[in-house]
């Protein structure tokens, strides 16, 4: 499973400031904390920033990053310049978050993406919006994976995201999303799917159960990679327990791993 730490981001309280006045002790510091609880990406957002701005702000964040911890970086952002600003100075492959099948942001990001080597999180929806039915976002998905790897994209470097919409309002959606995998996995062998997991408990209290529940249905329905808060041990340590499980993780080694660097421990 792919951790991919989410907490570089201007919205959550100090960072905005940090990154306008370029501290980069405090992006350090989030840096080394999520390395050292088993984070293998950083997203990096600075999507609160202002527009004009974001570029620069976006490029200063990765290299703060990238010098304080040696990780790759998810790189997010829906200003392809502020993508492209953040990319150029990016060391190692990054990841971008995100592409889409909407008609001007692929024509915006998928350059970036065959200029960089990077992977791309692959958005399941079109111009039309998100998919609102399982057959609809199957035929989305499989569009936007076979025009990536027409375009140039491997396989390998397609993260899809099948978008989750909230529990609360969505019921079904949760069950349609993890057939959407399964779907897409039988399509495409080899065809990565990523997921952050907030949007599941939008509008509910204790969220965080919901979200770690969902980590574990949609690792036995084919989900290796996702976008969390590291720091939640429970939910690592349930991330951990589920790949084994899914018979993902040969002789449970990675969590004997995660046992021995303390990672289980909640």
């Amino acid at each position: 499973m792919l951790l991919i730490g989410e907490r570089l981001n201007t919205t959550r309280a100090g960072l905005q400031a940090a990154v306008e006045t370029r501290d980069a002790g405090v992006v350090a510091a989030e840096a080394e904390a999520q390395r050292d609880a088993g984070a293998h990406l950083l997203d990096v957002n600075c999507g609160s920033i202002t527009a004009a701005e974001e570029p620069a702000a976006l490029a200063w964040m990765v290299q703060a990053a990238q010098a304080a911890v040696e990780l790759p970086l998810c790189i997010d952002s829906a200003n392809p310049a502020a993508l492209a600003a953040g990319l150029a100075v990016h060391q190692g492959r990054p990841l971008i978050n995100s592409i889409s099948g909407e008609s001007e942001r692929y024509r915006a990001v998928l350059p970036l993406a065959l200029d960089y080597g990077a992977g791309v999180v692959a958005l399941g929806m079109d111009d039309g919006g998100i998919p609102q039915d399982r057959q609809s976002a199957l035929e989305v998905g499989t569009v936007l994976v076979k025009r990536l790897l027409a375009d140039g994209v491997s396989l390998d470097a397609i993260y899809f995201d099948p978008l989750v919409r909230a529990l609360s309002t969505s019921p079904a959606s949760i069950a349609e999303s993890l057939e959407l995998i399964e779907d897409l996995g039988r399509r495409f062998p080899g065809l990565h799917f990523v997921s952050g997991l907030s949007n599941v408990s939008y509008g509910l209290p204790e969220r965080r159960h919901v979200n770690r529940a969902f980590a574990v249905l949609s690792i036995m329905s084919g989900l290796d990679a996702v976008i969390v808060d590291p720091l939640d041990r429970t939910l690592v340590a349930l991330i951990y327990a589920a790949e084994a499980l899914a018979g993902r993780d040969r002789f449970c080694l990675e969590y004997i791993k995660a046992f021995k660097a303390g990672r289980l421990a909640v």
